[in-house]
């Protein structure tokens, strides 16, 4: 984006607005032509006492009073303006920004996972923050300072010229060389400033990545490493900073210096026309004053352009986010499901995450409602992806999946996840109380239902144990809990939300072996008439399945039942057969280290 289109979406921001905003900025041009007022009057008055000479006191007292009257008028005029401005422009700024806050924070959220997966989150939080401020500090600029200017430049500019042409060209003369110099400088360092951003950003993910980490950090005694690394894109950052810094501070120098040397020039110019009976001493006043006040708005000017030019990156990068579209679109007139009975079907269904290497391949199953379907593999042979694509994580390159015989994508995704509960292999929890993790599951869900629920997953005994029961606060990703006790609150929540399908990742896999049994039982009981999909890596876990689907490599080898899969004696067989013989090799090494005079150590097959 240029630095005028960026300039022009802050503005267009404000649409909601326009009205208050079209307001404010003709009480801001109210203020800039009153202001550019006062030097005239004042030569006036110059004029008239200058010419009192010969003529009546009373006369000239009453010509002062009535230019002084007229300088009042303008005064409170240019009162009254400068408070609509200030006190309105303040307001509409600050709910601006925090509107744009919000429309930023609810765009990301709805961005799918493909996204998520190449953003860092301290990325992502850093350009929101930026962005924002940056908007906010524009808006009330651009009333406060930026259309006053633009009126001094395009508007009062040419009145210069009607006051004294030959005074006025001195200040056209210094307006083109600001406006060269700053292109120029622009021209010089905008890609530097732009590398500089990105090094911003780079410290962002990088602090956000340590501060997420800082137990693998302690652990691994890795603060100086990952100090080191902190101050290196520091001191990049520098080596591109540095440079853009020095540019613009030469440009302020020589900027400054042009409005010293103009406003001599003036002065110079306006004595030889004064001295040749061309200008009066109140037009020589009331120009240099005319001349100052313009010329301080060139240098606001150019200091804008400055402040813009350091802000613009961020801004390019918080709009670049928020014209982000989601892969994972919503059809116009999307059908609205209700409680579906769980058919599914996946119909020749094939996914690549990177376009390069198929990660589902041709899958095809149907799935009656209330059929318990168990998913297995080695890791990374699809299982995880198609229940991904199952809740619209993703869409599929080919094939369609249904639900009751409707293809998902035909479905508003409010209404296909609403039908849809998951326990995911890594749970995660929001910094809020137990209460609040397991209200995600149901808005409206009594504190009777969290304990139910609670019970159903054998979490309520530990909620209870801690210091302020379900109102606990459990930490940043439920940090202060462990593994185990994470996992049951995940199982808890899907309980609540009580989806007709249901999908089990892992469900079970950072419990001990007696809550396990516990949650086996519960979760039987849960998948009672809704139809479920199971992920597992142990075997001993699925027996009661109804449906057994094995995938390697992206494709789905073998679909039976357990006990029919056994006995075929293909891929299922073998898994099943490598886990009994790990599990044994395991039991005789237990007993070995037990009691080492028992006989040899195992060897691997």
């Amino acid at each position: 984006m240029s630095f005028l289109s960026i300039y022009a979406r802050v503005l267009r921001q404000l649409a909601p607005e326009r009205w208050l905003a079209i307001g404010l900025a003709v009480a801001n041009i109210a203020v800039a032509a009153l202001q550019f007022l006062e030097p005239v009057l004042f030569g006036w008055v110059i004029d008239t006492l200058s010419g009192a000479a010969g003529r009546p006191a009373a006369d000239v007292w009453a010509d002062a009073m009535r230019i002084l009257g007229l300088w009042i008028l303008i005064g409170i005029g240019g009162i009254i303006a400068n408070a609509v401005v200030s006190l309105y422009a303040d307001r509409m700024a600050h709910r601006n920004r925090l509107t744009a806050m919000a429309r930023y924070f609810e765009h990301v959220l709805s961005l799918p996972f493909a996204f998520h997966n190449a953003q860092h989150s301290g990325r992502l939080l850093k350009i929101m923050l930026q962005g924002i401020d940056h908007l906010f500090g524009l808006w009330l600029n651009f009333f406060r300072e930026h259309l006053a200017t633009t009126v001094a430049l395009f508007v009062m500019l040419p009145l210069s010229l009607f006051m004294n042409w030959r005074l006025g060209s001195l200040l056209i003369a210094l307006i083109v060389f600001f406006a060269v110099a700053n292109a120029w400088i622009v021209s010089r360092t905008d890609r530097m400033q732009r590398e500089a951003e990105e090094y911003h950003s780079q410290l962002a993910g990088q602090a956000g990545d340590a501060l997420g980490n800082v137990h693998l950090i302690q652990s691994f005694v890795r603060l100086s490493h990952e100090t080191r690394m902190l101050h290196e894109t520091i001191r990049s950052l520098l080596s591109v900073q540095f440079p853009v810094l020095n540019w613009w501070a030469v440009l302020s120098v020589i900027t400054r210096a042009a409005a010293t040397v103009t406003v001599l020039a003036i002065f110079m110019l306006g004595t030889w026309l004064y001295l040749n009976g061309q200008a009066s001493v109140g037009e020589i006043v009331s120009f240099m004053g005319f001349a100052t006040l313009l010329i301080g708005r060139m240098e606001q000017a150019s200091s804008f352009v400055a402040r813009a030019f350091f802000e613009m990156p961020a801004l390019a990068d918080f709009f670049n986010v928020l014209e982000t579209e989601s892969t994972i679109r919503e059809k116009l007139g999307a059908q609205e499901l209700g409680r579906v009975s769980g058919a599914v079907e996946f119909d020749n269904v094939s996914f690549s995450y990177d376009g390069r290497r198929p990660a589902l391949q041709d899958f095809s199953l149907k799935v009656a409602p209330g059929t318990t379907v168990a998913l297995v593999g080695p890791t990374g042979a699809g299982k995880s992806t198609s229940m991904a694509l199952l809740h619209r994580m993703w869409d599929p390159q080919s094939g369609a999946i249904r639900i009751d015989g409707v293809d998902i994508r035909d479905a508003t995704l409010a209404s296909l996840r609403r039908n849809i509960g998951v326990v995911f292999q890594d749970n995660t929890l929001f910094y809020r109380s137990i209460a609040d993790n397991l209200r995600v599951g149901k808005q409206d869900a009594t504190d009777a239902d969290l304990v139910e629920a609670a019970k159903m997953a054998e979490a309520h005994d530990f909620i209870e144990r801690q210091s302020d029961g379900y109102n606990t606060h459990v930490g940043e990703r439920g940090i202060t809990l462990s593994g185990g006790e994470r996992q049951r609150l995940s199982i808890a929540r899907a309980l609540l939300k009580n989806p007709p399908i249901l999908i089990l990742d892992e469900a079970t896999s950072a419990l001990d072996a007696v809550t396990e049994a516990r949650i086996q039982r519960a979760l039987k009981t849960l998948m009672a008439g809704r139809t479920t999909f199971v992920i597992a890596h142990r075997l001993s876990t699925i027996r009661d399945a109804d449906l057994v689907v094995v995938f390697e490599r992206g494709r789905a080898v073998e679909i039976g039942s357990y006990d029919a899969l056994l006995a075929q004696g293909g891929a299922f067989a073998a898994l099943v057969n490598t886990q009994q013989a790990g599990l044994l090799q395991g039991t005789e090494i237990r007993r070995f280290l037990d009691d080492p005079a028992a006989g040899d150590l195992p060897q691997p097959a």
